[in-house]
């Protein structure tokens, strides 16, 4: 089957525009990359065959000499998948996702609001492997109601196909005790991510020494 006779809402490029890189599979980022197929063989089938073949991670290491003569690819082709893949080793090198699977964690990754002298209240994006995907700063100021809203929280959620979600918050006062505020927002926001399929994981409260996690209090 050609490309051109597939739903077009199973065409790679159409699908990554509508859905996102992040919905696509490997052979169809890779049939992005490639723009065509070759004779017999449309685009994705050939983006499948050239990834069992490297298998792994051994196409992001391969070389054109290794590349181009690889199910008719050509020179063209293959140049274009190294570039790519040293690209992105140059753009990503030094970068590591940060994986939150603790409130231990969470306070970690806290350090530029533990002791900030105003209430800011972040949330933290995740995809279903509990890494970060973007964290945000919603709200500075006094805790309540009307400057955290579920639309703050799970609108850019949405945006960014966020599986989970971390919530947290700083106490000027030094004490992680959570508040009546607190308790009635983190419900709030458990309940309204119930509707949509994103789960809240945890609200942490944090301190300069210290953080009070609702889940571990089983708060949530």
């Amino acid at each position: 089957m050609k490309i051109k006779d597939l739903p077009k809402i199973e065409r790679p490029r159409e699908k990554l525009e509508k859905y996102g890189p992040e919905k696509l599979s490997n052979s169809e980022l890779l049939a992005i990359l490639l723009g065509t197929g070759t004779k017999g063989v449309n685009v994705v089938e050939l983006a499948n065959k050239i990834l069992k073949k490297f298998n792994g991670d051994k196409i992001s290491k391969a070389n054109v000499g290794e590349l181009k003569n690889t199910f008719g690819l050509g020179t063209a082709k293959a140049c274009e998948i190294v570039a790519c893949f040293e690209l992105g080793k140059r753009l990503l090198n030094g970068k590591k996702a940060v994986l939150l699977l603790s409130p231990q964690d969470v306070w970690n990754e806290l350090k530029d609001i533990r002791d900030n002298k105003k209430e800011h209240f972040v949330i933290f994006f995740l995809d279903t492997r509990n890494q970060e995907i973007k964290r945000e700063i919603i709200s500075v100021g006094t805790l309540n109601s009307s400057l955290v809203h579920p639309r703050e929280v799970f609108e850019p959620a949405v945006k960014h196909l966020a599986s989970h979600v971390i919530i947290a918050h700083n106490h000027p006062s030094g004490s992680s005790d959570p508040s009546e505020e607190d308790l009635d927002i983190t419900k709030r926001l458990v309940e309204s991510g119930k509707l949509l399929g994103i789960e809240v994981l945890d609200h942490i409260v944090v301190t300069p020494v210290g953080y009070f996690s609702f889940k571990e209090k089983e708060l949530l």
